[in-house]
Formats: C-alpha cells, sequence, structure tokens
C-alpha cells in the first residue's frame, strides 16, 4: 500500500490518488500529540483521541511507500504534516536497538521499502542541508529501507514525479 500525506489543500487529494494508494491532507483540524505515550504502551499504534488520526501509526506502519508533500517550513516540514507525522510515534515501540551504530527504537510493523519526501515553496541553501538531514533520519527512525527528498518548484514538477 502507498501512503500519500500532503499539506496542499483538500482539492488535491483526487490527483494524488490512484490504484492502491491512501490519500491524507493534513488539514490541521485535529489535536497535536499530547506526549503521553500510550499509543506505544496503553493500547499499541492507537492514540488516545478520537479524531482523524486516532489511528494513523498504523495507517503509516503497514505502508510499503510513503511518500510526504509539505511546504518548506525553516528547513522542516510544515506544522500540519509535522503534527500527523508526531501523532504516528506508535509505528515504534518504547523499547531501543543499535541501528547503524546508534540508539534507535524498534519497529512495531518492520522494515519498509521506500519513504519519498517532496518539499516545495522557498527553500534557502542551509535549509536543503537541513532537510537532507532530517529526512535521511526520519528514513532510518521509521524503519524506511530507502528515502528519496526532491525540492520541488511547481505543481506540475510535482505531478511529472508523483503522479
Amino acid at each position: 500500500m502507498k501512503m500519500i500525506i500532503h499539506d496542499l489543500g483538500e482539492e488535491f487529494n483526487s490527483s494524488l490518488s490512484s490504484e492502491g494508494s491512501s490519500v491524507f491532507y493534513a488539514d490541521g483540524k485535529y489535536a497535536p500529540c499530547k506526549g503521553c505515550f500510550h499509543c506505544w504502551t496503553k493500547h499499541p499504534a492507537t492514540c488516545d483521541y478520537k479524531d482523524r488520526l486516532h489511528e494513523i501509526a498504523t495507517f503509516i506502519g503497514l505502508a510499503d511507500e510513503l511518500i510526504i508533500i509539505s511546504e518548506n517550513c525553516y528547513g522542516s516540514y510544515s506544522p500540519k504534516i509535522k503534527a500527523v507525522l508526531d501523532r504516528g510515534i506508535g509505528t515504534s515501540t518504547p523499547l531501543s536497538a543499535y541501528m547503524g551504530g546508534l540508539m534507535h527504537h524498534t519497529l512495531r510493523y518492520g522494515k519498509k521499502d521506500i519513504m519519498k519526501v517532496y518539499v516545495y515553496g522557498d527553500i534557502s541553501e542551509k535549509e536543503r542541508e537541513t532537510w537532507k538531514l532530517l529526512a535521511q533520519c526520519n528514513a532510518t527512525n521509521g524503519g524506511w529501507k530507502n528515502y528519496k527528498l526532491n525540492f520541488i518548484s511547481s505543481f506540475k514538477e510535482l505531478e511529472e514525479k508523483v503522479l
């Protein structure tokens, strides 16, 4: 299954969806993570909040391919996308293990194929460097075997690369 998380606007849902894909528009109409870690311990991969992100960790965890489309916000995800990713922390467990010489949380769903990040908006050279490190770390922590980071200058370019 392919999962697409984007902040482009609801009108882009139909153009981003394809067979075997799940599209989530990050509109910000949900609560931010409260840091209770119940999705780790009390009821794994399920959030206490009963909103649109209640089971986002399961959807992300079961995806073979994750595509994130985000506006650049100081070298990171937009706040709406960041909130979705924060609420998806239940894809891992509270247990830790060494991976690549570093400590990481063990994965609840195992390794997955690829994470692709598409970034749009004004992006300085320093922000590009931050994005490179962020995408690499997110891929490692999320258990993605591969990752790709793309800087997009127009929706037409996004259509050519994603759709």
